[in-house]
């Protein structure tokens, strides 16, 4: 087997809305609706299907639990303007700006939370 790439992964949340709300106005994300009144935020070619913890569907992880996600995007937006824009959205920075390890290298990383309390870890190559 050869995995080629993530399709999507799932975040529960407390509250659908303001999960969009937030992933929008701070990571440009697009909310989309599919199946049964689902909701997903895509961006690129993935997407983060959305689990609203009081209405967990059937298959999903063993113990969905809003906040236990930990997240890393990719930018070309340089880190500076990232930071900037952060701050314009209210949003704080928790860590960072500073070097980690990506997947394919270093990368330089400001550190967020969600409205749920996950980590989102914003990076550059």
């Amino acid at each position: 087997m050869n995995i080629a790439r993530l399709d999507h992964l799932v975040l529960t949340v407390a509250d659908i809305a303001r999960t969009c709300d937030f992933y929008t106005r701070v990571l440009g994300m697009e909310v989309v609706r599919f199946g049964e009144g689902r909701t997903a935020l895509r961006f690129s070619q993935q997407k983060i299907n959305l689990h609203p913890a009081d209405n967990i569907p059937g298959l999903v992880a063993d113990k969905p639990t809003p906040g236990s996600g930990d997240l890393c995007f990719i930018t070309e937006v340089p880190l500076a303007e990232v930071v900037a824009h952060l701050g314009r959205c209210g949003v704080p920075i928790v860590a960072g700006p500073g070097p980690r390890a990506g997947a394919t290298g270093t990368i330089q990383s400001v550190y967020i939370r969600d409205p749920d309390q996950n980590l989102v870890e914003i990076s550059n190559y």
